[in-house]
């Protein structure tokens, strides 16, 4: 019989808060700090005080001698010699409100708070006590926040509109300070005291009043609190939390993680972010990944769950070849994984093991793809495709350097692209190729991205943006072929790339294009580009290609002349029949072309491609058009112009 994994039970809100204060109640460190804004704090303040709903608490109970399995905090104002108690829970949902709550109703210092537009401000709250005894009013215009000194001004601080500087004038005001909710007496007696010396022994009955109709809510507010049990798994864990915080920023991984090393004494966010004025990883790998002091270099992007995942295929790998030693049978192999599961499964003596390698092979993986011309992370055809590569170069260590093993790497790259094996879920591919990979460089069988990496000849004639990875792949490739540039006589090199701001351009301008009435989706395919430098693009504009052609021969003020032989030899560096571009032939030409780049690809992978010219999967011409509209997808519009 399975029993439930929580129990669900009501606690005083006042009992709740107490815990908060000792300690008792924590926070676990992958919770993120307290971000409620002065308007929300009052809305829950005036909904405790009319005894209304404010929702459930979720906690993890701690057993005994368990309270280091998370790093912890305490909860936001909590005195830090709290810090000391071992919690009895921690806090999985109902942060913001505890915070809010513990701050303004047990704490005697100012709340650090923001307004609705963001600004810091310090404020004490009260509780107008006629406002909230008036049946016809808005129990949240009855909560009022006050500035640090109290004081409430107008017309540029010349005018006081409310003075709540000293207990008198909070009697005299009939303001009551929220942070004594719970512990009233002591306000009550100088309450009662202020005014039978005032001869108004009335306003006692006022806040008599206000004891049993609204403090009392405040002290019999019962919170409904969901405890799951403490054998809750640390996936479990971190589900739970995402399902209950719908509201905010998903938690990945690397959070829960962080966490989990923390509890062990390691720093895991100062070893990806940095601490000490010394640079993380994540820096440390944007650095090395830039060229040309560009601002954003191919490896801008790797995530710190990217490096995780590189460390899972390398440990379970490691599981999965030690089994294998010791002799155990196929169905008893432990599975090589790069799940989020298996993320949270690193021991942080796996962690430490393969960090360092890790980090190499991204940096490695950088130096690979900068020799297959991609230089910049908005070309990058597949970002997934870098932790594979990392985690393969991490394992293979300099045996990359061989000129076999680069053959072979090249191989598996260009089939991951044009095969288009990594554009969703890859977690059982990257798995794959851990294991085939550098067993294939070792002299085994060809990997499963190798075998199942075939392109799709009828692909190119559908692919028009950045958001197809074989359409990067065709630009990395042809420069890497030795494409020069029409104008220049320049191969696109790193320091070219760079100088002469390449990018991929129409070799029959769109601008012919459409004048003749071509089709946009046959022109602005891959078909009809290839990568130019920005001022010989400018230079050809929107003339026909007989035209461009010839001032390119031409030479003027800021080129030379090119001799026509030259500029036909240019030309076919490009996969381009010069004959067909001259003869401003674009049905020819597109065919022809069409030809060479897929006899590019198949050099490429090592695959025959066979040419039906079939029309493309149902709705996939409607996807490219789709894509086209949404270019910012891919890579923020600064990273796309750097």
């Amino acid at each position: 019989m399975k029993h439930t994994a929580f129990k669900t039970n009501p606690i005083s809100l006042e009992e709740l808060l107490r815990y908060c204060g000792t300690g008792k109640i924590q926070l676990p460190d992958f919770q993120r700090s307290w971000v409620w804004d002065e308007d929300r704090i009052k809305s829950l303040i005036a909904s405790i005080s009319q005894a209304f709903p404010v929702g459930a608490l979720m906690t993890l109970e701690m057993k005994s001698g368990a309270a280091d399995t998370f790093a912890r905090r305490l909860v936001q104002g909590v005195p830090p010699e709290a810090a000391g108690q071992a919690p009895e829970q921690l806090l999985l949902d109902g942060q913001q409100r505890m915070t809010s709550l513990y701050q303004t109703c047990m704490r005697r210092e100012v709340v650090e708070t923001i307004t609705p537009r963001l600004k810091l401000v310090k404020r004490w709250f009260y509780i107008n006590i006629q406002a909230a005894l008036q049946p016809d009013t808005d129990r949240e215009e009855a909560i009022i926040g006050v500035p640090e000194d109290r004081i409430i001004k107008s017309d540029f601080d010349r005018k006081v509109v409310l003075d709540l500087s000293t207990p008198e004038l909070e009697y005299e005001k009939l303001m009551f300070p929220l942070n004594q909710a719970f512990e009233w007496d002591a306000w009550q007696e100088g309450f009662g005291d202020y005014w039978i010396a005032k001869g108004d022994i009335g306003k006692r009955e006022i806040f008599k009043a206000f004891k049993n109709e609204v403090l009392q809510s405040f002290k019999g507010y019962q919170v409904p609190v969901i405890a799951l049990a403490p054998e809750t798994s640390h996936a479990a864990v971190c589900l739970v939390f995402e399902k209950v915080n719908t509201g905010g920023k998903p938690l990945d991984a690397f959070e829960l993680v962080t966490a989990m090393y923390a509890a062990q004494g390691f720093r895991l966010r100062d070893d990806w972010l940095g601490a000490d004025g010394q640079p993380g990883m994540q820096h440390r790998l944007q650095v090395f990944g830039r060229a040309a002091d560009q601002k954003f270099g191919v490896l801008e992007k790797v995530a710190s769950t990217d490096v995780l995942q590189a460390i899972s295929l390398l440990h379970t790998a490691k599981l999965r070849e030690d089994a294998v030693a010791a002799g155990k049978k196929d169905n008893d192999l432990p599975a090589v994984r790069a799940t989020r599961q298996s993320l949270l499964d690193i021991p942080l003596s796996a962690y430490e093991e393969y960090r360092t390698a890790v980090e190499e092979g991204f940096k490695t993986a950088a130096k690979l793809l900068r020799q297959h011309h991609v230089f910049r992370v908005n070309d990058l055809p597949y970002q997934g495709q870098l932790v594979p590569l990392a985690a393969i170069l991490a394992k293979i260590g300099d045996k990359w350097q061989h000129a076999a093993a680069k053959q072979k790497l090249a191989r598996w790259y260009w089939c991951g692209i044009f095969g288009e094996l990594y554009g969703s879920s890859s977690e059982s591919r990257f798995a794959k190729d851990i294991l085939e990979v550098p067993a294939w460089i070792d002299g085994g069988p060809e990997p499963s991205t190798v075998r199942e990496g075939v392109f799709r000849a009828e692909r190119l004639r559908f692919m028009r943006t950045r958001q197809s990875a074989a359409y990067k792949g065709v630009h990395a490739l042809l420069m890497g072929e030795g494409a020069i540039d029409f104008r220049s006589g320049q191969a696109f090199g790193q320091t070219i790339f760079f100088d002469e701001n390449v990018d991929i351009h129409h070799i029959f301008p769109q601008d012919w294009c459409r004048k003749k009435g071509h089709d946009v989706r046959v022109f602005d395919t891959i078909i009809n580009k290839t990568p130019l430098g920005y001022r010989t693009n400018r230079t050809i504009g929107g003339a026909a290609p007989s035209d461009y052609l010839a001032k390119l021969e031409a030479g003027g003020k800021d080129a030379q002349a090119i001799a026509p032989v030259t500029l036909d030899d240019y030309l076919r560096t490009h996969a381009v029949d010069p004959a067909l571009l001259r003869a401003d032939a674009f049905d020819a030409f597109m065919a022809d072309r069409e030809t060479r780049l897929l006899a590019l690809i198949s050099a490429a992978t090592g695959h025959k491609i066979s040419r039906g010219g079939a029309a493309p999967e149902e709705g996939e011409d409607v996807i490219e058009n789709a894509l086209e509209a949404n270019l910012g997808t891919t890579a923020s519009a600064e990273m796309e112009s750097a």
